[in-house]
């Protein structure tokens, strides 16, 4: 285990994934959502292809053994893109940021549902932490004080974006129940094969001819977009998830700089302000799982025979 290298390949997944949003953000006004999906899907495969050869891993990593687990996480996590690009054409990139972060929130609720985790006061507590904050960054969008068609725009956006968190939390439920039959590489694989299959069944509404320009940023969405999973990968490879599942919050960081110097969006204090409530909810969460893997490590040791 490096602890060192596997946050510093983390972050720079983070970082790729934001670029990689930005790229998608520059296009939106012209591109479907769905269009932008085919592109970040269908140009990660050659990356992860030319990744699974590198590693000798290619022929496991297109066997499957669970064909209609990969279907069930392709839909939700082609969903959950879909909506999450579709929000970032009316939606500051924190902004956007900061209602993502309800994924792993819902999560922690939808794993209770379907797979009969246990859930204790302690995660409920931030559970709840975390979705007052999500409505604190929401909130101010569906007011609809402004008037016009601006205003009911950005409330749709926030909408779009929360269900695009919602899908995504979901996404996760399907992947709980892949790792433990399949590789990571598989899910990896099959997932980008997956999305690009269905974000085909939107070309009937509405796709466009990208310029050049457009082109140029959606297929190198594609290219960043297998990097950074590549990297995501590699990063749990190098440390325990709970070392480097905190990094994920310096998106917003990231999120806060290029919204800033490229697309000239200004954050509000309300949107930092729930922003920060649902990171620490996230950060709660992650601590209370590594203290009881923690836990659980001591009994099966204390219960193993020694001799």
């Amino acid at each position: 285990m490096r602890p060192l290298r596997g946050i510093a390949l983390k972050l720079g997944s983070v970082l790729i994934f934001i670029v990689m949003a930005s790229m998608i953000k520059a296009t939106a006004a012209h591109v479907p959502a769905g269009q932008a999906v085919f592109f970040r899907s269908a140009f990660a495969i050659p990356v992860i292809v030319v990744w699974l050869i590198w590693r000798r891993e290619l022929r496991t990593g297109l066997k499957t053994a669970n064909p209609f687990g990969h279907l069930w996480r392709g839909l939700m996590g082609t969903l959950a893109m879909g909506f999450g690009f579709a929000g970032l054409g009316y939606l500051p990139l924190p902004e956007v940021t900061a209602i993502g972060y309800a994924a792993p929130i819902l999560t922690v609720i939808f794993a209770a549902m379907f797979l009969g985790e246990e859930v204790r006061l302690f995660r409920i507590s931030a559970v709840a932490l975390g979705l007052v904050g999500v409505l604190v960054v929401v909130y101010p969008r569906l007011t609809l004080l402004s008037e016009g068609a601006a205003g009911y725009a950005e409330a749709f956006g926030a909408l779009v974006v929360l269900a695009g968190a919602l899908f995504a939390s979901l996404a996760q439920v399907f992947v709980r129940k892949l790792v433990q039959v399949e590789r990571t590489a598989t899910i990896v694989f099959w997932f980008s094969v997956t999305a690009a299959m269905l974000s085909l069944a939107t070309l009937p509404f509405g796709w466009v001819w990208p310029t050049a320009f457009e082109a140029a940023l959606l297929v190198g969405a594609g290219l960043l977009g297998g990097v950074g999973q590549i990297l995501l990968t590699s990063s749990y490879r190098e440390a325990d998830a709970s070392v480097i599942a905190p990094f994920d919050y310096a998106s917003m960081i990231f999120a806060l700089l290029i919204g800033w110097f490229v697309f000239s969006e200004v954050p509000t204090s309300t949107m930092l302000a729930g922003a920060l409530l649902v990171v620490t909810a996230g950060i709660l969460i992650i601590w209370r799982e590594r203290r009881l893997g923690l836990e659980r490590a001591r009994q099966r040791k204390a219960m193993t025979p020694q001799g």
